[in-house]
């Protein structure tokens, strides 16, 4: 059984477990996104002085649920589930990474970031602390201006056809587009 629940497991299955969780979803009245877990604490610690903390919050107890579980889940997974290696990276993206400046990665599992970017050394410096400021200001302001963050929009937005969603997803990905072929080769 054990050697069942470590191998790597189909694709589709991932797909079927998120068909699921969204019918159950939808067929509760729910709707699902990280970031408005944020909204749910706020508004527990701001005892609703604003009004946009302002509703009940303990009806959104389950999302915060969700969120421990899938925080408990991902230390589960990495401490008794991993073989201790990184995902291994197709050779056209370790490729792409160094025409960037960015070094081999290495296979460990704590490496699968590169240390140009997600280091200490490189977040002490003026460059890495402007990039993370402005990148966590980006996306903050961006998931509150779109009404919702990647997940709660592309997942649940879409399972639930609104339209909204499906503009914020095109959005997403060009944005990334963006990030990835414009601004990305002019910051690195």
């Amino acid at each position: 059984m054990w050697e069942f629940i470590v191998q790597p497991w189909p694709w589709w299955f991932s797909g079927l477990s998120i068909s699921a969780t969204m019918f159950a979803l939808i067929l509760f009245g729910r709707s699902f996104g990280f970031s408005s877990n944020l909204r749910t604490l706020c508004a527990i610690a701001s005892q609703r002085s604003r009004s946009f903390f302002d509703f009940d919050w303990k009806k959104e107890i389950w999302n915060l649920i969700f969120l421990v579980g899938a925080i408990l889940g991902g230390f589960l997974a990495h401490t008794y589930l991993s073989d201790g290696f990184a995902v291994a990276l197709s050779p056209a993206t370790v490729n792409d990474l160094a025409a960037l400046g960015f070094g081999e990665p290495s296979t460990s599992a704590s490496g699968v970031q590169p240390d140009e970017l997600f280091s200490w050394e490189q977040a002490l410096t003026l460059k890495g602390f402007l990039i993370l400021a402005v990148a966590g200001f980006l996306v903050g302001f961006g998931t509150r201006y779109a009404g919702g963050c990647t997940s709660g929009h592309a997942i649940s937005g879409l399972s639930d056809l609104q339209l909204p969603s499906l503009i914020a997803v095109v959005g997403f990905f060009t944005g990334g587009l963006i990030m990835t072929h414009l601004l990305y080769p002019l910051i690195f």
